[in-house]
């Protein structure tokens, strides 16, 4: 009997083991999915532009545009989503260009030509690479400053924030925590398995810069509730905007009344 019970003990073991490997497989596989292929050139836009690089305080070298307009307030800092590189967000740049705003959008470490590989503590060390950056530039106001995260960089956006000063946080189409996403997704995985958490909601309870948070109830990757329970979840001040379309075809750059709303929003706050 004890040899028994030490045979199904060792292969309880062995299967727990296996499926603890495959959730941090899945972790490593499921978040990020970057490309080194630049499909677009920012000079397709007409637009100014720097092609910089910047160290992150574990000396990863990054790279990132910047888009400088001599006469804007503000500077948009755009955290992009976890798929492709910041080449493929340039319609979006060319968006907040044109309403008078610097842009500078950058790529986290294993995205285009950043160097590094991707993880939850490692993109945030990258926004904050990206912030720094800017601040020893001396050419742009650090008053003014507007932090833009979309989808998963909605939680590198709000991360951000806990950590330096803004005027204005946007988070679009983003996710609460770790959790929720799992539990849509992964049902079959214990929650206390997670290593990752990307805790939003527990940050923005606490977060005083001016909120504005945007989500589509046509999202079919991260639900309208996960947004509408980040939001209730903030400090205010905040506003919530509703878009129409999917998470990878609604934005405020396409969805002229919520464009509308935006802009009304950075002319209150004297951004624009």
């Amino acid at each position: 009997m004890p040899g028994i019970l030490i045979d199904i003990l060792t292969a309880l073991t062995v299967m727990l083991a296996g499926f603890f490997a495959l959730v941090r497989y899945l972790e490593s596989v499921g978040v990020f999915f970057p490309s080194r292929d630049m499909d677009l050139s920012p000079s397709v836009m007409g637009l100014p532009w720097e092609d910089v690089y910047f160290k992150t305080t574990d000396q990863v070298t990054l790279n990132g545009w910047f888009f400088k307009d001599q006469g804007a307030k503000s500077t948009l800092i755009f955290a992009h989503g976890n798929a492709g590189n910041m080449s493929d967000r340039l319609f979006k740049v060319k968006f907040f260009y044109n309403l008078g705003l610097n842009v500078f959008i950058f790529d986290y470490r294993g995205y285009g030509k950043s160097e590094g590989k991707p993880s939850e503590a490692g993109v945030y060390l990258d926004g904050q690479g990206a912030y720094d950056y800017l601040q020893s530039r001396g050419d742009t106001d650090m008053k003014n400053i507007i932090l833009y995260g979309a989808s998963i960089g909605g939680t590198v956006a709000i991360d951000l924030a806990t950590r330096r000063n803004a005027a204005l946080l946007v988070v679009e189409s983003s996710i609460t925590n770790a959790r929720d996403m799992a539990a849509i997704y992964y049902p079959f995985v214990p929650l206390f398995f997670l290593s990752l958490k990307f805790d939003s909601i527990n940050k923005v309870r606490a977060l005083k810069v001016p909120k504005l948070f945007i989500h589509s109830p046509d999202d079919e990757v991260v639900p309208f509730w996960v947004g509408q329970k980040l939001f209730e979840a903030a400090a205010g001040p905040k506003e919530f905007l509703k878009i129409h379309g999917g998470h990878n075809d609604g934005s405020i750059t396409v969805d002229p009344p919520a464009a509308k709303e935006f802009i009304r929003i950075l002319k209150e706050k004297d951004l624009i």
